[in-house]
């Protein structure tokens, strides 16, 4: 009995360890297995973003300073032509809208509208903003034309109503309606006086800006490869190119609720006159240029060197101006210093040239009485100069007394 009990736990025992072998087996395949399968994506997801990597370096552009838009050889079509017709280029003004005053479905509208706009961008494009300050001499000018023919209006009603009256060929309700239409007419005079005054006021602060906002969009005729067409012929392209360009644009723009319009040749040129001459635009105006027949000049700016000139000539002026008032008021300074020590010393002065008179009129009073005369001057002099010591001494122990009674007085 006793063997085969051992027998029994012997063979339990075996198949134990074989079913734990097993289960650690199995187990060991299947934890390999998965590792397999997660592993499998990532290598897809890495591969992914290589590929994602790789357009997105195809797709880049060089930045490129939107001021080099300004450098411009001649405007035609709607276009900026530059560096001899290497570069073209279409503009579009945009209005812009006031996102903070939209309601939370609106600013979603204009944001999924803008990156559908970002979307359909498939060449390099510049944002530019110019900040002008707004010129409102044309709308003066319009208003005082209005009024103009509003007074002229009303004279000839005042002349008509004193004729109705004086006439006495028209009854109570035609001179009732003509005072009517004469005092509207008046009123309407003196609106349009008001608008023309406050307009003024208004014109007079220079801190009244508007900010417009500009899409530059540029095309590359060497984007043409190797071709036969002659400049004409490139430049109608470049025009349909930039023209479809701008359009498209255009349209998703308006998704946004952003209004875009392709500005013309004289509207590009006054977007350069703004951007060249920023100090003359509201003095030296575009319109004010080709209304008086100076269509060609479109930079009214002085040259840099100029400048410089002028302001080295100003300052020179300056400081020359400067150092001669510096130079006056030292000499003045040193001539009133001799002055003063002129009449310090005129008490010697005149006793030197009192002894001058006697030598030299030695031989007519004689040389006694020369002799003594001098001596005289010489002992007054020397008196002089004893009695101004004892003065001087005097204040100084006057001086002194004072101050030891003011300390006496303190300390008591």
């Amino acid at each position: 009995m006793l063997n085969n009990v051992e027998t029994l736990t012997i063979i339990l025992t075996v198949v134990i360890i074989a079913i734990v072998i097993l289960i650690a087996i199995l187990s060991l395949i299947y934890f390999r297995s998965k590792s397999k399968k997660d592993k499998a994506p990532k290598a897809k997801s890495a591969d992914i973003s290589v590929d994602n990597n790789k357009t997105q370096k195809e797709k880049s552009y060089a930045v490129e300073s939107v001021m080099d838009f300004m450098e411009f050889d001649r405007v035609e079509d709607n276009m900026i032509i530059q560096k001899d017709g290497a570069k073209y280029i279409m503009v579009i003004e945009c209005q812009g809208i006031n996102y903070d005053l939209m309601s939370e479905i609106e600013k979603n509208s204009v944001e999924e509208g803008f990156v559908q706009f970002l979307n359909t961008i498939r060449y390099p494009i510049q944002i530019y903003v110019q900040t002008r300050t707004i010129n409102l001499e044309s709308s003066l000018q319009t208003y005082r034309d209005r009024v103009q023919e509003i007074e002229d209006n009303l004279f000839r009603q005042e002349a008509r109503y004193k004729d109705m009256i004086s006439s006495g060929n028209y009854s109570k309700e035609q001179i009732n309606q003509a005072y009517y239409e004469l005092t509207k007419q008046r009123n309407l005079n003196e609106y349009g006086k008001d608008i023309i005054n406050s307009t003024e006021r208004m014109s007079l602060n220079k801190n009244v800006l508007n900010q417009k906002y500009y899409i530059v969009v540029p095309y590359y005729p060497e984007d043409l490869g190797q071709n036969d067409y002659d400049n004409e012929e490139i430049k109608n392209i470049a025009f349909s190119e930039l023209y479809t360009r701008c359009q498209s644009l255009t349209r998703t723009l308006a998704g946004c609720e952003v209004n875009g319009k392709i500005l013309t040749s004289n509207e590009l040129v006054d977007l350069l006159y703004v951007a060249y001459n920023r100090d003359e635009q509201e003095t030296f105006g575009l319109d004010k240029a080709l209304r008086a027949g100076y269509d060609e000049l479109y930079s009214t700016a002085p040259d840099v060197l100029d400048k410089k000139m002028r302001a080295l000539d100003r300052k020179i002026e300056e400081e020359g101006f400067n150092k001669a008032n510096d130079k006056v008021i030292e000499a003045q300074s040193a001539k009133e210093k001799a002055l003063r020590q002129k009449e310090e010393n005129m008490e010697d002065l005149i006793s030197q040239m009192a002894e001058l008179i006697i030598e030299q009129n030695r031989t007519i009073i004689g040389s006694d009485i020369a002799d003594d005369a001098i001596n005289r001057v010489n002992e007054e002099k020397q008196q002089k100069k004893e009695q101004e010591k004892k003065e001087e001494g005097g204040t100084e122990i006057n001086v002194k007394e004072k101050t030891k009674r003011r300390r006496t007085t303190k300390t008591a």
